[in-house]
């Protein structure tokens, strides 16, 4: 990333941010929208990893043979989404406001009567 910082004609100090890639579609074929939508579905993909790893610390997990890995990931991401579909942004504090009781889990998968 570059970051470059100009001064505007009144004098106050503007800065512009360039984001750089590398890709190597056909130039006939792609257009700037299309390369734009590539890099935010990347970091779509990148903000679900990254809540994976720091939150349930997903990399210091023992679950390593067979299934396991794969059933566990499938668990924090069904966490993941539940929260995000009841409306809840910040997954950190939705996490914990959720583990206070018992039953708010179940009330978020709507498995409460």
């Amino acid at each position: 990333m570059i970051e470059r910082y100009v001064k505007a004609s009144d004098g106050a100090v503007v800065s512009a941010i360039a984001q750089l890639g590398v890709a190597s579609p056909d130039e006939h074929l792609v257009t700037p929208t299309d390369l734009a939508r590539f890099n935010r579905d990347h970091w779509g993909v990148e903000v679900l990893h990254w809540i994976r790893d720091t939150l349930f610390r997903e990399d210091h997990s023992r679950v390593r043979t067979r299934s396991g890995p794969r059933v566990m990931a499938s668990l924090r991401n069904l966490a993941i989404g539940a929260l995000r579909l009841a409306g809840r942004t910040d997954i950190t504090e939705a996490t914990r406001w959720a583990c206070r009781y018992m039953n708010r889990p179940f009330v978020i998968l709507g498995l409460t009567p």
